[in-house]
């Protein structure tokens, strides 16, 4: 058990760096940072909450379909924020996206709003 939890650590750390990295490249460049940056860092996010949460899911009790549940449909609601937040920025041009940038921000959010709805979660219950 202890392995896992170390190993989701490593990724975690492995990932981190990975999107550092290509964040400086970036800002030295001045340009903004490549997109799948934003992937790095929220891949790093949610290898640091299965980390935390390697031991809880594990056991697959009425505790953590609940936490499941209820993190699902927090996402589901900020998901809707995050679409009506970046249509209306889009739509009066206070931000000015390309697709890819845009999608890859809607997917990291979403993978970062997920695992870290299970933590604040899993704190509760």
């Amino acid at each position: 058990m202890k392995e896992y939890r170390l190993l989701f650590v490593i990724f975690g750390i492995f990932f981190f760096v990975i999107g550092g990295f290509i964040i400086f490249v970036g800002i030295m460049a001045k340009s903004s940072p490549a997109p799948m940056a934003y992937s790095s860092l929220s891949m790093g996010v949610m290898s640091f909450c299965m980390s935390y949460l390697y031991p809880q899911f594990k056991e697959k009790d009425e505790r953590m379909k609940l936490i499941r549940e209820k993190g699902m449909f927090f996402s589901l609601i900020a998901m809707m924020v995050y679409f009506i937040l970046f249509l209306t920025g889009i739509q009066f041009e206070v931000i000015s996206l390309t697709t890819l940038e845009l999608l890859n921000i809607l997917i990291s959010l979403m993978i970062c709003t997920v695992f870290l709805s299970f933590v604040v979660y899993s704190k509760i219950y």
